[in-house]
């Protein structure tokens, strides 16, 4: 079983991220809406390389209607990316799994007993529309936990419908999620009231995992200001969110 290392409190700086491995990214070239070539993923490596990060399982979108990747498509960017990186001598653990978008083409697969690209043993990372909120999600996560696999939810706070009622965040717990917040999150970067979601969820205790999520250049340069690094620490508290 794999840790996400919390470094020591005396380590924690504005120069660098007080985690070390990233459980939910876009790195891998050429697969869905993150980076579009291995040139791009190299860059993305070695800047958040520079800030901390020492391990990533990279997890590209599967959307029925839009990006169906699957486990030969993934590993084959997956080893593109980790040629690149040796070549480069870039000492970095790299993997893969997926984050998969709750539609027909999930459930199917799953019906279909397809094995699903898990993030460590039998937990999945997930996402749900942004336009509205899923219907029959309870029953859904129950197939999800009858198939035996544990659901992480990302980026919770970003559903814009959650903000009216932070009490759904308590039914989703109850129902089986496990939450993945955005690190960028907690410094306003997808706006004030995601920034105040995500922080609501720190300070309750839900949070059990945390990601980059990231996609691109910019994310990257959010991630490597001094300023952001000190907050999202502030927040991490020399707490570790991952697998123990």
């Amino acid at each position: 079983m794999f840790n996400l290392f919390r470094k020591k409190k005396e380590e924690f700086s504005a120069t660098s991220l007080a985690v070390s491995m990233d459980i939910h990214s876009h790195i891998l070239p050429g697969l869905d809406d993150g980076s579009p070539n291995i040139e791009t993923s190299l860059q993305l490596v070695r800047g958040m390389y520079a800030v901390g990060y020492r391990k990533f399982v990279a997890t590209p979108h599967i959307i029925g209607d839009m990006y169906r990747n699957d486990q030969k498509t993934i590993n084959a960017a997956l080893n593109l990316l980790k040629e690149a990186c040796k070549s480069n001598s870039i000492d970095i653990e790299l993997s893969a799994a997926a984050e998969y978008m709750i539609d027909d083409y999930f459930m199917s697969l799953m019906r279909k007993k397809e094995p699903l690209l898990t993030i460590h043993e039998n937990y999945i990372l997930t996402e749900l529309s942004y336009a509205c909120a899923t219907a029959n999600l309870h029953e859904i996560v129950f197939e999800i936990l009858t198939n035996n696999y544990i659901p992480i939810l990302a980026h919770p706070e970003r559903y814009a419908f959650y903000h009216r009622d932070y009490s759904e965040y308590d039914k989703l717990k109850e129902i089986g999620f496990l939450f993945q917040v955005n690190l960028l999150s907690l410094i306003g970067y997808y706006g004030p009231q995601v920034a105040k979601s995500a922080k609501y969820l720190f300070d309750n205790g839900m949070v059990d995992f945390v990601g980059s999520d990231l996609h691109h250049e910019r994310h990257l340069a959010a991630f490597q200001m001094p300023e952001n690094l000190g907050l999202i620490n502030r927040y991490l508290g020399g707490k570790a969110y991952g697998f123990s």
